[in-house]
């Protein structure tokens, strides 16, 4: 593996821009369907940081042979590149599951087999014994999936989930009581002003996270201001500086706190607050969620909540293996412990010394 490849490699290889290879790997901007998927490839075949986890996967674009009658398939619709969270869960999920002669094998899910609602062209039911979701929240192609007769293993879900009543093993990552933890210790240290950041529909864990955060503020006797908060759909351009920090002058006010539904959007955040000269911590705080590992290179570093992708990835393994061995069995919710991680970016500079002094 070359931990070197660069964007401008993989935009030359291609014979693209820098900025088009940017925009996909990154999930920002508009780049078409069969473009993305001809840069993942090359990201993959290169080795690009997290796509070289897939090197070692096998090619679900060859026909299906005896070899992989023990296939788990991973429907997702597109690789966890930027999520260290993702690509550290399936790292120890495919370790786990070759301990029982399984193989995983990767299905990028396009949007024309959602809107159809079928199985990739290259996919063969016969030959897989289950299928996890990651990154995967669509209500109509979940439904879809949960009508196949296949060992099915969702982690993480649409935010609705209850309501579509999927008929699957659901894995997810504890959001409500550490993010109501972290929150109350911000608030009994006088910050009360607190806003949200994220699309709190845009999964299961976001609206876990969103809902907390409203229970928190409740508890507390601290009105709930919708417009004190920045929940654009997911589709809007948090991650564009101008566009964020143009938000954020919208506010009433500047609050307290900016608690961010996950890390990408606590960075991002950061650098629109100081687009527009407001200063973290000193001006207002920032926490997060996932602990990624650019929340600690960050300045400041990013008071977050630490999921333990590892325990996830082995825990996911077991709970598809099981489905498979029995698979009428109840279907099962689990929950993995999350842990609040405080840094810098809730700290902030005594008014009368020049020592920092933590919050909390």
């Amino acid at each position: 593996m070359n931990n070197k490849v660069t964007l401008q490699d993989i935009a030359d290889a291609l014979g693209i821009s820098r900025n088009t290879v940017s925009r996909a790997l990154n999930n920002t901007g508009t780049v078409s369907v069969s473009t993305k998927e001809k840069i993942f490839q090359k990201a993959t075949e290169m080795g690009y940081k997290q796509f070289s986890l897939f090197r070692s996967l096998p090619d679900t674009s060859a026909p299906p042979s005896l070899s992989t009658a023990n296939e788990i398939a991973l429907f997702t619709q597109s690789l966890p590149n930027n999520s260290h969270f993702g690509a550290r869960l399936l790292d120890a999920f495919q370790k786990k599951i070759g301990e029982f002669g399984y193989k995983l094998s990767v299905y990028i899910i396009r949007n024309s087999e959602i809107e159809q609602r079928c199985f990739p062209t290259n996919f063969n039911q016969e030959h897989t014994s289950g299928i996890i979701c990651l990154e995967f929240f669509s209500e109509s192609y979940s439904d879809f999936l949960c009508k196949q007769n296949l060992p099915l293993l969702f982690i993480d879900t649409v935010f609705n989930h209850n309501d579509l009543n999927l008929q699957a093993d659901l894995l997810y990552m504890e959001n409500q009581t550490s993010v109501y933890l972290m929150l109350k210790d911000l608030i009994n240290n006088g910050y009360r002003n607190i806003s949200f950041i994220g699309d709190r529909f845009h999964c299961q864990s976001f609206y876990e996270r969103w809902k907390s955060y409203c229970s928190v503020l409740t508890d507390h006797n601290i009105a709930i201001n919708l417009n004190s908060s920045i929940l654009d759909t997911d589709s809007s351009s948090y991650g564009d500086v101008k566009w964020l920090s143009k938000r954020i002058q919208m506010l009433p006010v500047i609050p307290d706190v900016f608690f961010c539904a996950n890390d990408y959007l606590a960075i991002s955040t950061i650098k629109a607050l100081k687009h527009i000269n407001i200063s973290v911590p000193d001006d207002v705080l920032i926490c997060g969620f996932d602990d990624a590992p650019e929340s600690v290179v960050i300045e400041p570093s990013i008071t977050t909540i630490r999921i333990s992708s590892d325990s996830m990835g082995y825990i996911a393994a077991e709970l598809l293996m099981s489905r498979i061995s029995h698979p009428d069995m109840s279907y099962r919710t689990t929950y993995v412990k999350t842990e609040v991680i405080y840094r810098d970016s809730t700290k902030k500079k005594s008014a009368t010394t020049s020592s920092t002094d933590s919050l909390i």
